[in-house]
């Protein structure tokens, strides 16, 4: 039986020419499109999978739209963690439910959706942004998408380091992480995880110095470069434009502290 969508329902309406409009249901409203108007009462009257069709004929799908789709449709200020690298960084965190995990730079919320999704309705983010501006979006986001009771924002600089101890992963968004390592370092936990997202190779540079001269171990730099391909039979290839780098991901694993050796 198809699921019934109610007043306040987010829907992903998909055409056949790749148009897509991600709509918040109402009553009696209409959306006008280049396709035709989209009368939204017809859209209550069906569930997710239906055909859907505008005022000129033209055929739709209605989906629910996946986090993938709400975060590259989203209000943004920032730069953001493409999906591609978010969810690599979830899976080397290895963030599962009923984790307590810090995200730092929190910006638009895009990566710190990924964790709370990850942690679960047992676990926690908290989640830190020196920019009221950022947070309060941040927020709005993560309550559009109904993750917002699962993560607790803090205005603050992180330079005055964080209140969690113990957690179970980190991840640092900021322009200069190697002046807060120590700080990320206090806050995990023994055999805690971190990572950290820099777009240029000096940065990772600074970065992996620092972590070196910390108890971090197992210390990676990765690259993930995804290629789309068109998906037609006929004539199956690449299509002609990627989005190819958009960051390095570096991660490490605390260990507690050694001793210095002579």
């Amino acid at each position: 039986m198809a699921d019934t969508l109610k007043p306040g329902d987010r829907v992903l309406l998909s055409f056949e020419d790749e148009s897509e409009f991600l709509v918040d249901l109402e009553r009696d409203k209409s959306l006008h499109t280049h396709l035709g108007i989209i009368d939204l009462n017809e859209v209550f009257k069906k569930g997710p999978g239906e055909i859907i069709r505008t005022s000129a004929g033209k055929k739709g799908y209605i989906l629910k739209p996946s986090l993938i789709d709400e975060i590259m449709s989203m209000k943004r200020r920032t730069q953001i963690v493409y999906p591609k690298d978010s969810s690599f960084i979830a899976m080397m965190l290895d963030v599962k439910e009923g984790d307590r995990v810090i995200d730092t730079g929190v910006g638009s919320g895009a990566m710190c959706a990924v964790l709370a999704r990850a942690v679960g309705s047992s676990g926690k983010v908290f989640a830190y942004e020196k920019r009221e501006d950022f947070a309060k979006l941040a927020e709005s986001n993560l309550t559009k998408w109904g993750l917002i009771e699962r993560v607790t924002i803090k205005v603050r600089d992180i330079s005055e380091g964080f209140d969690e101890r113990d957690v179970d992963a980190l991840f640092l968004d900021v322009p200069d992480p190697w002046n807060y390592i120590d700080k990320c370092w206090e806050a995990l936990k023994g055999g805690g995880r971190f990572a950290t997202v820099c777009p240029t190779t000096n940065q990772v540079q600074e970065t992996l110095k620092k972590l070196q001269e910390l108890p971090f171990i197992r210390i990676e730099v990765w690259e993930s470069l995804f290629r789309p391909y068109k998906p037609v039979p006929e004539r199956l290839r690449p299509v002609d434009r990627m989005v190819a780098h958009t960051a390095y991901m570096i991660f490490a694993i605390k260990v507690c502290r050694r001793e210095e050796t002579e």
